[in-house]
């Protein structure tokens, strides 16, 4: 499994977080503060505040998580931004719109004070811990749906008896009504934004229906802020939709479970309360609640809730279950290896909420772009409404008519709407594949994977290697020489050694004691037995103890050719033995390998077998290139070189991939089920070993960036054809809303296709 200290989740690991930095600078240069990458590092490993009335409100070094019942988009985002940036204490403000959570980096912050600046802006602020994250929250707006249809009702009649000719001040009174029913709550957030200085969607929707008022425009003042109001309320309800996508993968869990009682009877008792360490009994059919080893019974496991596995798995004592997946057959019992909240679904949830908050490039660009363009169409609608008339003879009604009319249709609520939505969609969409996606920045990026360099063992191949051959070359016995390398190998965790030490027991030999035993990195391992000095390694290793020869070189050689890994005993007088051993390709690599190809991606395989091995094993696979004896620093070396010719992801499933992949633009870890350290500290974590995900990811990459850019490019075109009917005069004020209001839910329509498996 990858265990990347690059990536640790531990926030004290300063030095690690500076070496991820590293990777991603280009991708923050033009960043806020907030989301630079060391959020990534510190998110799960910081202490939050839960405050109560009476909590003394100063704090140190630490964060308080809020959730935000009315932050729902970026408009928010900006105004809480710009209300708490000044504040004193606070280093940083974390945002996760999807899931309507704030966290506030601070040190020696005013909490109360900041809960007052949320509270003036009608964020509506509760503190929350952040083993609150993983309850299973009700995010549905509260929407007046009664009272918006009296106000819709109401703006028709007035336009009705409007087109009729009707008395002006019951045209007057039924639309002030509409407006009063239908947009007291634009016009509260509309002020606020405006004490605030903010000029955000809420604020131009305030000043275009005012001024419709003023101009004498009631009925069409009416309609538009109903019509605004219901699109606002259709849209929150459309971003439900992506929001629960993450939200429901809570409910793959059930919320109890059979555990054995302490009398040896069998109880239903809620999974919170579960301690690790219980028997669960589990009956075909039945989702599992906690992750376990099966102690008991065998059956088939549905985990395609986890890893996206589409024929279920066999299970059978000692093998791993996960919560959230599904017991098909047998009836069997299991023990429990972690909380409900530490479960491999649990952390995937964490994990994807987390991914929220790191905002893709083209999010970030469409922020920054909204933030300048919003106050320029501002002052553009300002200077049409008063610069013909004052300089040109204009009409004062028809400028100040078309300026009303820009400021609605210059909302910029379909581009800014549309970037959350898409990306939240493709990581949710991912999951049900079994990809963990870290990250927005990653989701987008994976499209433009040039190069991806594999590890061998594991990765490409099963990493489950069998002994091949033996052969006894020292004055030793035999007998004598497998039971000193066996020794040797069984206390290592190297596929290779571990090949030895099982050829040892199915031979039932006795193992020797080892005594100051230790790695060799790239070359073996070493450890006394008896007396005596042994080593277990390759030919490198061989070499540097001076015993190579051109005859043991040609022999081993000959072995290589046929795709086989050698390493020897070696004792004070020189190699004692030598040991083949060889792998078997995974079938899925070689269909991953040939789906990337299509996809126009070189791959080339790092590994530290011998060349001759890694050249077999890369023409069995398809592979473009091999390189072979490389210590994890030489993989770095490569990586690097890479990087400079494009952008470089790197798979494997070792520690000694660590460097590598922390070098790698991105860094995918193979098989992440049941691991916190890969899950944690991957880039992409592929849930099981199945290579045909990383296609996969690209594909999906591929399909968001298009998707980002059919709305992007849509939002713009409607607002550029608005705009030049608004100057020819063919446009009134509630078209403008139907066609704000319309890109803005087809744009979220359009990113919710992403959730489609």
């Amino acid at each position: 499994m990858s265990q990347n200290p690059q990536k640790s989740g531990s926030c004290g690991c300063q030095s690690q977080i500076h070496q991820h930095n590293e990777k991603h600078e280009h991708e923050h240069e033009h960043e806020h503060e907030h989301e630079h990458e060391h959020e990534k590092c510190c998110n799960n490993g910081c202490e939050s505040i839960n405050l109560s009335d009476n909590d003394i409100p100063v704090s140190s070094d630490t964060q308080a998580v809020y959730r935000i019942r009315n932050m729902d988009c970026p408009t928010e985002e900006a105004l809480i931004r710009k209300k708490l940036a000044n504040m004193q204490g606070i280093v940083d403000l974390e945002f996760n719109l999807m899931q309507r959570i704030l966290t506030v980096h601070h040190k020696s912050a005013d909490l109360v004070a900041i809960e007052a600046a949320l509270s003036a802006i009608d964020m509506g602020p509760e503190s929350i811990l952040n083993s609150d994250h993983d309850k299973n929250v009700d995010f549905t707006p509260v929407i007046k749906w009664r009272q918006l249809a009296v106000a819709g009702v109401l703006a028709l009649a007035s336009e009705i008896i409007h087109f009729i000719s009707g008395p002006d001040w019951l045209v007057f009174v039924l639309a002030i009504v509409a407006i009063v029913f239908g947009g007291l709550g634009t016009y509260k957030k509309g002020w606020i934004a405006l004490k605030n200085l903010n000029l955000n969607m809420n604020a131009l929707m305030s000043f275009a229906v005012t001024g419709a008022i003023l101009i004498g425009q009631w009925p069409e003042a009416a309609m538009v802020m109903v019509l605004f109001t219901l699109a606002e309320a259709i849209e929150a309800k459309s971003m439900d939709r992506a929001r629960n996508a993450i939200k429901n993968l809570l409910s793959l869990t059930p919320e109890k479970a059979t555990v054995r009682q302490p009398d040896g009877s069998w109880l239903d008792i809620d999974v919170k309360n579960v301690v690790i360490g219980s028997h669960v009994r589990v009956k075909p059919g039945e989702r599992i609640a906690l992750d376990g080893d099966v102690i008991s019974g065998q059956s088939t496991i549905n985990q395609a809730p986890i890893t996206g596995e589409s024929l279920p798995v066999e299970k059978s004592i000692g093998d791993a279950i996960f919560a959230g997946t599904i017991n098909e057959a047998g009836s069997f019992e299991y023990k429990v290896t972690a909380l409900s909240t530490q479960s491999t679904l649990a952390r995937i949830i964490k994990a994807v909420e987390s991914a929220q908050g790191t905002k893709a490039q083209t999010q970030r660009f469409v922020d920054r772009f909204a933030k300048v363009y919003t106050p320029i169409v501002f002052l553009i609608a300002l200077g049409i409404a008063i610069i013909p008339p004052l300089l040109f003879n204009g009409v004062w009604f028809d400028w100040i008519y078309k300026g009303l009319v820009l400021l609605v249709i210059a909302c910029p609520c379909a581009l800014v709407i549309s970037t959350p939505v898409t990306i939240v969609s493709g990581l949710a969409a991912a999951t049900r594949y079994g990809i963990l996606i870290k990250g927005g920045m990653y989701l987008e990026q994976g499209r433009k994977l040039k190069y991806l360099a594999l590890d061998k063992t594991g990765t490409i191949t099963y990493g489950k290697p069998k002994q091949t051959d033996f052969f006894s070359l020292g004055q030793l016995s035999a007998l004598d020489t497998q039971i000193i390398a066996a020794s040797l190998a069984s206390r290592s965790d190297h596929p290779v050694s571990k090949a030895i030490a099982l050829a040892a027991k199915d031979a039932q030999l006795n193992l020797l004691e080892v005594n100051d035993f230790a790695a060799v990195l790239g070359q073996g391992t070493r450890g006394v037995i008896g007396s005596n000095q042994w080593y277990l390694g390759n030919y490198r290793m061989v070499e540097s103890l001076g015993f190579g020869s051109s005859t043991l070189a040609q022999q081993i050689t000959k072995f290589e050719q046929q795709g086989k890994t050698v390493v020897m005993l070696i004792g004070h007088d020189g190699v004692q033995g030598l040991f083949a051993v060889a792998d078997t390709v995974k079938e899925t690599s070689v269909e991953a390998i040939a789906q990337l190809k299509k996809l126009g991606i070189t791959t080339l395989m790092l590994t530290g077998d011998n060349q001759h091995t890694a050249n077999v094993i890369a023409e069995k696979v398809g592979i473009d290139r091999a390189n072979g004896n490389l210590l994890p620093e030489d993989k770095l070396s490569v990586v690097s070189e890479l990087s400079q010719k494009g952008i470089v992801g790197m798979v494997g499933d070792g520690i000694n991939d660590a460097p590598a992949l922390a070098k790698a633009d991105i860094g995918f870890a193979m098989g992440a089920v049941g691991t916190d350290t890969a899950i944690e500290t991957a880039d992409v974590a592929l849930m099981d070993d199945d290579l045909r995900k990383i296609p996969q990811f690209i594909s999906l990459s591929k399909a968001t960036f298009a998707i980002l850019v059919q709305n992007i490019s849509f939002a713009l075109a409607v607002k550029v054809i608005f705009f030049g009917l608004t100057f020819a005069g063919d446009t009134t004020m509630w078209m403008a809303v139907f066609a704000d209001i319309g890109t803005s839910l087809l744009v979220v329509a359009n990113g919710l296709r992403l959730l489609r498996k």
